[in-house]
């Protein structure tokens, strides 16, 4: 039985990077904002697995290192995905979006959600091309 084409799904995961980066950065200029801060490993993990990850990810997705990059994007937007849902939605943080006020209450809410469905999106995405690439990619 022949798979189907993975071609589409790489744009699709591309597209869905290229989203997640526009959101992520509306979603930082709302805690800028809000005044929402995060400490010194919220900072580190944003910009690493947030924001760094996925580009590489998608950058390895056309490559020869394809299985790689499908690897790094469906663990990147897994990492993205808790971390947010964690912060967002159960924590008892200023990071929750129950606990900010004011003008930025709207932008902040709808987009911790926005990325919540881009990042499960993105980890489906990227397992679906790591489970369909071949072992020697």
């Amino acid at each position: 039985m022949s798979r189907p084409p993975r071609k589409p799904f790489l744009f699709v995961a591309l597209g869905l990077v290229l989203i997640h980066l526009i959101i992520s950065i509306l979603h930082g200029r709302a805690h800028d904002g809000a005044m929402v801060t995060l400490n010194t490993f919220g900072y580190v993990y944003v910009i690493d697995v947030i924001t760094l990850a996925p580009l590489a990810a998608a950058a390895l997705l056309f490559t020869r290192k394809q299985r790689t990059g499908a690897l790094l994007l469906t663990l990147s937007m897994l990492g993205s995905l808790i971390f947010g849902f964690w912060y967002h939605f159960l924590s008892s943080t200023n990071d929750n979006v129950t606990q900010v006020h004011g003008a930025w209450h709207s932008t902040f809410l709808w987009t911790a959600i926005a990325l919540a469905v881009i990042e499960l999106s993105g980890t489906l995405v990227g397992l679906w091309i790591y489970r369909s690439s071949s072992v020697g990619a």
